[in-house]
């Protein structure tokens, strides 16, 4: 199977790489894309050297998939270009996540919606992902009617130029600044622009996905979302509300059976999720699980994930699984 990756060069694109091999997916020719400055330059996949070959010629190739990773503006412009030309495209950039003709997937939460109409598919965001995976199962068995989330996001979800930042405060070394203010040492309650409402845009994406993965406009959605020098993974205090009861052993089972699920839950011995652990690992980790003892049905509980691989690549690649699983692709 020909596989282009669309923005090979960048962190995720070259996250996306190195899923791909892990996972085995059947790549028989890669091609992998990137702007006009990285034309030329090589890539490694499964010990083989490839150039760097320009949009136009990505789609020359007649790849089966191309997955995109770089950035709303370029997808934007190319991705019905590949999807013209009969290539079928998941997209990790925000262009097309709220779409109403476009399909946002996260496969163990809404996979089944995908049909072979679907020629451009949409990657959520990196944190609605994971907390998403985690509160499916519970949805499903206790109905969900309001969540709040707070969010320690850490600077790979910004990109190179933000761990650069971290690690050059680190040493004391002046450079260039993918913030306005120092992230060594630091939280910013900001991640993306302010909004009218006063919200982020990251803290109305996490708002918006998680209704339109979910199949569910009346879960009541707020988040606060920050940035913290983690340079990996992304963690997440969330405090869910059902409308129905819940057993807190048949809960923490529930979601011990659930697909793409790792419960770290053991307060005696100190082990609970953190980016430690999540570090190069495709699942979300849960933990903390403990009633809110301020009001009924409500749970505290606390998610981590690895933001570049199932907040991004992992995730892209398994939509691609599944095309693949039901002959789409």
């Amino acid at each position: 199977m020909k596989v282009a990756v669309v923005g090979a060069t960048g962190l995720v694109g070259t996250k996306m790489l190195q899923v791909l091999a892990e996972r085995n997916f059947p790549v028989t020719e890669l091609i992998p894309v990137a702007s006009e400055r990285s034309v030329g330059k090589e890539v490694e996949f499964k010990g083989k050297k490839y150039k760097v070959v320009s949009m136009s010629d990505g789609i020359a190739a007649k790849p089966a998939v191309a997955i995109f990773s770089a950035g709303g503006s370029t997808s934007l412009e190319w991705a019905p270009k590949f999807a013209e030309a009969g290539i079928r495209v998941i997209d990790n950039s925000s262009a097309w996540r709220m779409d109403p003709t476009k399909k946002l997937v996260v496969p163990e939460v809404n996979a089944s919606v995908l049909t072979k109409d679907d020629l451009i598919i949409a990657n959520p965001n990196c944190s609605t992902i994971q907390m998403v995976v985690a509160l499916q199962p519970l949805h499903t068995k206790y109905k969900i009617k309001r969540i709040v989330v707070s969010t320690y996001q850490s600077v790979t979800g910004t990109g190179k130029k933000a761990v650069d930042q971290l690690f050059n405060e680190r040493k004391g070394v002046d450079g260039e600044m993918a913030y306005k203010y120092p992230i060594d040492l630091n939280v910013i309650p900001q991640i993306d622009v302010f909004l009218d409402n006063g919200y982020t845009k990251e803290e109305m994406k996490m708002v918006k996905e998680t209704n339109k993965i979910m199949q569910d406009d009346s879960i009541r959605v707020t988040a606060t979302t920050v940035r913290i020098p983690v340079v990996g993974g992304h963690s997440e205090s969330v405090n869910v509300e059902f409308e129905n009861d819940f057993d807190l052993a048949e809960l923490k089972d529930l979601l011990s059976k659930a697909p793409g699920i790792i419960v770290q839950d053991d307060p005696a011995a100190q082990l609970y999720p953190m980016p430690l652990w999540a570090h190069e690992k495709d699942e979300v980790f849960v933990g903390r699980l403990r009633r809110d003892e301020t009001q009924p049905n409500t749970l505290n509980m606390w998610i981590v994930s690895d933001n570049l691989r199932k907040g991004a690549a992992t995730n892209a690649v398994q939509i691609a699984e599944y095309l693949m699983g039901k002959g789409i692709i």
